[in-house]
């Protein structure tokens, strides 16, 4: 939910609220690969929603531009689409988009569908994470509990989504979790567990994302718990394996950049227009992209329900203002990375720019 260092889930001793997880939380790589399957030709995988309203608005204006063209995109959900919206209306609007799409549980659901317990909020939180955060994030949820108990006719598809979903767009096949390839809220597809991949030589570890794709047989894996987007694009047995971490749909995600992100896949080749980075695979194409929401309605919608003061407001008002300290070239790994290193040193010498962090290939 915030940023944090990685570390396995389930690794604490002993149940902490916000620092551990359940364990229904857990699977394993080939249960990605086992689930059932939709088959789709454009979606957008939104992660990290976290009640905004304005940027589900943006989302649907998105699909609806689309589908303009001829396109029929499908809205697929991974997980924390509730979180900021405490207030009964907003509840209801992002609960309806829930029920109306391919959804998968992120924490914030599955700990609304199962009620107070020792997983508080049910991020996991690595020890990095500084326990005043992790106690503001147990009385958010806390909070959205409250909200929830008016929806009591809703909490049981809450409890019915899956812990992961499987698409075949085209010829590829795609998993999507919210947190890792083991649990529901695991912290290995966070861009502080992939930088201490990268720095080890992305070895094939217990908990690598090299294990990851090869358990799982997918090209493609989908998460967005960390809260950060992380791009990985590695070869692997004679073919390209990627994982995109979209970051979150409903805040910023880069510093001074006003607009969530989600990834979109689609079997049309060209590239989008507004692309960040992205890649193609099997005639598929693979893209952040922005959410271009209202962001001065989105500030003051949360700062009606999170005025300062509140939790919510002094754990994300910053990053929710201006954008987290993180740079696009962070969250770049592999042939991302290096696509982006060499578009850069095309257009420095011509332009004279500098802070271009990535661009998405043709």
């Amino acid at each position: 939910m915030t940023r944090g260092m990685p570390r396995s889930a389930g690794a604490a001793t002993a149940p902490r609220p916000g620092r551990s997880c359940p364990l229904d939380y857990r699977y394993r790589p080939a249960d990605i690969a086992a689930a059932p399957v939709l088959r789709a030709g454009h979606v957008y995988v939104v992660g990290g929603l976290y009640g905004n309203v304005e940027a589900l608005q943006a989302i649907e204006a998105m699909r609806d531009a689309e589908a303009a063209q001829g396109r029929d995109v499908h809205l697929v959900f991974n997980g924390d689409a509730h979180w900021f919206d405490a207030e009964a209306a907003d509840f209801a609007r992002i609960t309806d988009a829930l029920e109306a799409h391919a959804a998968c549980a992120g924490n914030v659901e599955a700990e609304l569908a199962r009620g107070p317990g020792e997983a508080g909020c049910g991020c996991a939180y690595p020890e990095f994470v500084d326990d005043a955060v992790v106690i503001r994030s147990n009385r958010i949820i806390e909070r959205l509990r409250g909200t929830a108990q008016g929806f009591a006719a809703h909490l049981d598809p809450l409890r019915r989504l899956p812990r992961m979903l499987r698409l075949r767009i085209g010829g590829l096949d795609v998993g999507v979790v919210h947190g890792d390839a083991w649990s529901l809220a695991g912290w290995n597809f966070s861009q502080e567990a992939l930088c201490a991949a990268r720095r080890a030589g992305w070895p094939a570890g217990p908990d690598s994302l090299r294990l990851a794709w090869l358990e799982s047989g997918l090209r493609l894996l989908c998460s967005s718990h960390s809260c950060l987007p992380a791009a990985v694009e590695l070869a692997l047995d004679g073919g390209p394996r990627i994982l995109m971490n979209n970051g979150a749909a409903g805040m910023p995600n880069f510093c001074g950049c006003p607009y969530g992100l989600i990834t979109r896949i689609s079997v049309c080749a060209q590239v989008p227009p507004d692309s960040l980075y992205g890649t193609a695979v099997e005639g598929v194409r693979i893209d952040a992209v922005p959410v271009r929401y209202d962001h001065a309605a989105w500030c003051a919608r949360f700062l009606r329900t999170w005025p300062p003061g509140s939790d919510a407001h002094a754990s994300y008002w910053t990053r929710i203002a201006g954008g987290p300290q993180y740079a696009v070239s962070e969250a770049l790994f592999g042939a991302f990375a290096q696509r982006a290193a060499r578009r850069l040193a095309h257009t420095m010498p011509l332009a004279g720019r500098s802070g271009i962090a990535g661009s998405s290939d043709s």
